[in-house]
């Protein structure tokens, strides 16, 4: 009597079929073949196996087989030609494709796979699979802002050559404010995390007020300077470079990217950078404060210390706020600038050559 063929599974094998098993998600074919596989490492024969998932047994012979000569490979992909050819969606897609991309609904800003399938009389399933061979997804929007600042190469060209090519014995700091961070409270305790449930947080709240945070990120260490005030005028703003003086070295050159704002320009700040000659101002397009680095240390701020934060008063968020800095000051890493001016510039000729069309 002939034996079926001994399947023996690595742990990272057993894992992903474990997965695949007990996936609801993905097809159940899929399933089927990650549980004959699973049984037949357990030493069951096919006819077991048969019985036990209530298949034919030709079907546990072909996909054991399959997995012995081609492992995970074998039974995730199906062979080149099999099935029946999906003549119905190939007539469709173009509709669909078109349809998608150049109409939009009466009552709404974009189609649903249910409201495109309702209008063109097909079934969801259809406008799905086309959809995702196409990579459509008009639920989801990005936003941008394209500089119009007549200056934009020559500022363009300046911060991003102090990012790749940063003068030697000077220091280059990213500096910004995040003004008005509110000092939110909860109404309600909310529910801690556990187990098949992630925490909660009620949506209303209570504002205690708000504080503006002043921060010059250094570009080659990653270390942030950082100061927190009730408002954001000229006046804050010097006291924040007499801090960054009293930290940087004093036999530095000091380059500082800033962006636009009024307040960076003010003739008494002006008349100070003239009693504090090794300080220099590099200033960003207008429209453009993705350049400035310090802007990413101000996402991973917000997503990691204030926007699930619950805070009483204003201290309690500036607390919050220097313990983070504190912590990030422990053990800093830089951001690291990979874009050249020539790439970003593409990338800018190509969507105004897009806008212009519209």
């Amino acid at each position: 009597m002939r034996k079926a063929i001994g399947i023996s599974l690595s742990e990272d094998e057993r894992a992903t079929l474990t997965t695949w098993a007990r996936s609801r998600t993905v097809a159940a074919r899929l399933v089927t073949r990650a549980k004959i596989v699973l049984l037949a490492a357990d030493g069951r024969q096919n006819q077991q196996i048969a019985d036990e998932l209530g298949i034919d047994r030709g079907t546990a012979v072909i996909w054991r087989g399959r997995f012995a000569t081609q492992r995970l490979a074998g039974i995730a992909q199906e062979r080149p030609g099999r099935g029946r050819p999906a003549t119905k969606r190939r007539h469709w897609a173009k509709t669909i494709v078109k349809v998608t991309l150049e109409t939009t609904p009466p009552n709404a800003t974009q189609w649903s796979q249910r409201t495109l399938a309702a209008h063109l009389g097909i079934s969801t399933a259809m406008v799905t699979r086309v959809w995702k061979e196409h990579n459509l997804k008009p639920h989801r929007v990005k936003t941008f802002k394209l500089s119009r600042d007549p200056q934009f190469l020559e500022k363009l060209v300046d911060v991003v050559g102090l990012y790749l090519n940063p003068p030697e014995h000077a220091l280059v700091l990213c500096c910004d404010e995040k003004s008005q961070i509110q000092a939110l409270d909860r109404t309600q305790p909310g529910l801690p995390l556990k187990k098949g449930r992630c925490g909660t947080m009620t949506h209303d709240y209570k504002r205690n007020g708000t504080t503006s945070l002043f921060a010059a990120l250094n570009v080659l260490d990653g270390m942030v300077i950082s100061q927190c005030h009730a408002r954001h005028r000229h006046q804050e703003w010097l006291k924040f470079l007499k801090l960054i003086k009293s930290q940087v070295p004093a036999d530095q050159e000091v380059h500082l990217i800033c962006d636009n704002y009024a307040t960076h320009a003010h003739p008494k700040v002006q008349a100070w950078l003239k009693r504090s000659p090794r300080f220099h101002f590099h200033f960003t397009p207008t429209g453009a404060s993705w350049l400035n680095m310090v802007e990413r240390f101000f996402r991973d701020l917000t997503a990691k210390a204030l926007k699930r934060g619950s805070f009483y008063n204003v201290d309690d968020l500036i607390g919050a706020i220097t313990e983070y800095v504190n912590e990030h000051n422990r053990c800093p890493k830089p951001f690291i600038w990979t874009a050249s001016a020539n790439d970003i510039l593409a990338k800018v000729k190509r969507a105004r050559a897009r806008l212009n069309k519209l």
